[in-house]
């Protein structure tokens, strides 16, 4: 697991492609200086497993469902990705939970920048334009940001995140321009929810704050707990129209 707070900017120094993995090599000096052979590190977002290494570079094998669906389907060497170690139990949560298992991947289409600060606004593929929320968290290239909009249907959706300048400067989201690629992962507990709601499809209509709940005993008396119940259905009731 990783918490989307880049630690290093690395830089992929080898590439061996075979018909349908691939072999990369990164350099990370700080990266690796705990490392250990099976450990894993976030590469632009994408967790890698740790297959060799030395003081300054680590190896890691790409399988073709990664390629498949990251930009590391055309990476070479020179390209900077940001790198991150997995977080260890204890240490403080300073982004979000992320598990490096990215959705697939977004395309910049534009840039606005401020007098500190700069918004990009990206593509949303309609499978996961429903896991995308305003105020939600989501990474982007192994960055944790959050969500600043979201706009369009679900075909022709988009999503903006807002840069503060310590972003643009220690990840490589400060070199992107419209019409890069970029890899995101959604937030994972919207995905269990809608993995949740496509196995049980009625789960949406029993929670719904429209759904009456029975607030009386089996007796059909009106008891405390039933009481309770009834004030928190229309507590919710009214919050849904408000």
């Amino acid at each position: 697991m990783f918490t989307g707070i880049i630690e290093e900017l690395g830089e992929v120094v080898a590439v061996e492609r075979g018909a349908d993995a691939m072999r990369i090599t990164v350099r990370g000096p700080l990266a690796v200086s705990d490392a250990g052979h099976g450990d894993s590190i976030s590469v632009s977002g994408v967790c890698l497993t740790v297959v060799d290494q030395d003081a300054e570079t680590f190896t890691a094998d790409v399988m073709a469902q990664t390629l498949e669906m990251s930009t590391l389907d055309d990476v070479a060497p020179g390209r900077r990705v940001n790198l991150e170690r997995a977080a260890q139990v204890g240490d403080r949560l300073g982004g979000h939970i992320v598990q490096g298992h990215i959705d697939g991947t977004a395309t910049v289409l534009s840039l606005e920048d401020g007098s500190a600060w700069r918004v990009v606004r990206l593509s949303l593929d309609p499978a996961h334009a429903p896991l995308v929320a305003r105020k939600g968290s989501i990474a982007i290239d192994g960055v944790s940001l959050t969500v600043s909009d979201v706009g369009g249907g679900r075909e022709d959706g988009w999503f903006e995140v807002s840069l503060i300048p310590e972003t643009l400067a220690a990840t490589t989201l400060g070199d992107r321009v419209p019409g890069d690629r970029v890899n995101i992962e959604t937030d994972i507990l919207a995905r269990h929810v809608e993995r949740m709601l496509a196995l049980e499809p009625d789960l949406a209509a029993r929670f719904s704050p429209e759904t009456p709940i029975d607030t009386g005993s089996a007796a059909g008396t009106n008891t405390a707990a039933g009481t309770d119940t009834a004030a928190a259905t229309q507590t919710l009731t009214e919050r849904s129209a408000s």
